[in-house]
């Protein structure tokens, strides 16, 4: 993959954009439209704005600004303001530097953004909420997409949340344990309890009803979701779950506290901070980020996957998912993935060398199997021989395992798999968001959003509600029942069995 440009400028210009604008927005204010609704939330008063029938309010703080000596530290509580805060502004993402978000739109990031958006049909009442929290690998992304959807629609409060990103959402660091209780690491993970702590409290004024909570995401954003179902400190606060593209083993699963550490360690050699905390926390955001561009651990291919790999931190993890999910309450949960997620382009890679990093020790004999599935006649929907092994192991199969592993365990379970692409090519990874959030109906006219909607409200998704249009029954998995519902572009019925599940017993990252 490419740079397309500087690290440096790129973080410089998103450090410049967003300190022209965070003052203001961050300030008491009493500008802004005098029939937007204000509600008072901790840290102060803030003022939203009408957006065709709902009210928005954006950039709502959760916590105190991560700056200085919170750089690196579990979130804290919010900084009180005086007067009105203006809450229409479009708040600033984390800071990042992935290349693949290096837009003009993306150019405004700070590190003061722990914030979270909320879009209401009201301040009255008691509605469903569902908590959004985005993809973008750990290290990109914002949460400013969900402010427009139609979800509304249906009665639904809909809330996203902004998480620290890359290198200051995920270092463990052997100084931060020894100041931290021992632990390090995952503090995204933390941003992401704190806000939901923050809904539970405060969703009321807004309109919502604290014990009907459903957390959804995708990519990165639907793993974390994952790691919050059997996080500890996360329980009791979310009542149902929906995980797009993203699980447990995505990523390459997890890794050990002490095998954090050594990404700190290489982080104080690159930095020559001598394993001194504060030398880190001293440097500024383009330093720091030039440094995370270069940061490399071999189980994770490089850079890739650096900030996916979860961090077993003895803290927000205790263990892995996989043990602690089993003395965790069984909650209903939807998870899918995409036809052809991700993987590379044809020609140039070497098979064997990319069967081993997928399959490990079996990459002989699952290399064998696709070449076989090649030579009989590929499903051609699903790509070349490299997407399906990367698509596999990288997303159906820890979806599967995952979607078993819960089932076991008496939780409802419904399994999807999605499969509309642009123009008719291939289904690609987060391709379905667009239906999700924008009510675009499937084949038969099935539209994504009712299921999850229906979800939030009832914790069934096949559950009737009253603005939602027609759809075919969605079976739940039992443990001697494996179906799918499959999203495709002129029908949306059930399937036997699970995606690609011949193709699953090679990639046990458990």
């Amino acid at each position: 993959m490419k740079r397309r440009g500087s690290w440096g400028a790129i973080v410089a210009a998103m450090v410049a954009a967003a300190a022209l604008t965070c003052g203001s927005s961050a300030s008491a204010s009493g500008q802004g439209n005098s029939n937007a609704a204000v509600v008072t939330v901790p840290g102060g008063t803030i003022r939203g704005a009408e957006r065709g029938d709902s009210l928005v309010f954006e950039g709502i703080p959760f916590a105190a600004p991560p700056l200085g000596k919170l750089r690196w530290s579990p979130p804290r509580p919010v900084v009180p303001w005086q007067g009105i805060r203006d809450a229409t502004p479009r708040p600033p993402a984390c800071l990042q530097n992935d290349e693949s978000w290096n837009r003009a739109d993306w150019l405004y990031a700070s590190e003061d953004c722990l914030t979270l958006n909320v879009r209401t049909p009201s301040l009255t009442g008691k509605r469903p909420v569902m908590v959004w929290i985005h993809g973008g690998s750990n290290r990109a992304g914002s949460a400013l997409g969900p402010v427009e959807s139609q979800m509304v629609r249906h009665g639904i409060v809909v809330v996203s949340v902004q998480y620290r990103l890359g290198i200051l959402g995920f270092l463990s660091h052997r100084q931060l344990a020894e100041q931290q209780g021992g632990t390090s690491g995952n503090y995204g993970l933390m941003d992401q309890i704190a806000a939901l702590r923050w809904v539970r409290d405060n969703i009321g004024r807004f309109g919502g009803d604290p014990a009907q909570v459903t957390i959804f995401g995708e990519s990165a954003g639907s793993q974390d979701v994952s790691l919050l179902l059997a996080a500890p400190s996360a329980q009791g606060l979310f009542r149902a779950a929906i995980l797009q593209s993203g699980t447990p083993g995505f990523g390459m699963s997890f890794r050990t506290l002490e095998g954090g550490f050594r990404i700190g360690d290489e982080l104080d050699r690159m930095a020559d901070s001598g394993g001194d905390i504060a030398k880190l926390r001293a440097l500024s955001p383009v330093a720091l980020f030039d440094l995370q561009s270069r940061l490399t651990e071999p189980e994770s291919q490089g850079n890739d996957f650096l900030f996916l790999r979860t961090t077993i931190d003895g803290a927000v993890l205790p263990d892995r998912p996989d043990r602690l999910l089993k003395n965790v309450a069984p909650k209903p949960v939807i998870i899918g993935t995409d036809t052809v997620e991700f993987g590379p382009g044809p020609g140039g890679v070497d098979l064997a060398g990319f069967s081993r990093f997928w399959f490990g020790a079996n990459s002989d004999k699952a290399l064998a199997i696709y070449r076989a599935e090649e030579t009989k006649g590929a499903d051609p929907r699903r790509g070349n021989l490299e997407l399906r092994m990367q698509s596999d192991a990288q997303f159906h199969c820890p979806a599967n395992r995952l979607a078993g592993l819960l089932t076991r365990e008496g939780w409802p379970v419904w399994r999807y798999e999605f499969d509309i692409g642009e123009n008719g090519g291939l289904t690609r990874h987060a391709y379905e968001v667009s239906y999700v959030f924008d009510a675009k109906p499937a084949g038969g006219g099935a539209r994504m959003q009712d299921y999850w909607v229906a979800l939030a409200m009832a914790g069934d998704p096949n559950a009737p509600i009253a603005s939602a249009g027609k759809r075919p029954e969605w079976k739940r998995l039992t443990r001697s029942h494996s179906r799918t519902l499959h999203f495709a572009e002129k029908t949306t019925v059930m399937a036997k069995g699970l995606p690609r599940q011949d193709f699953c017993g090679w990639t046990d990252n458990y």
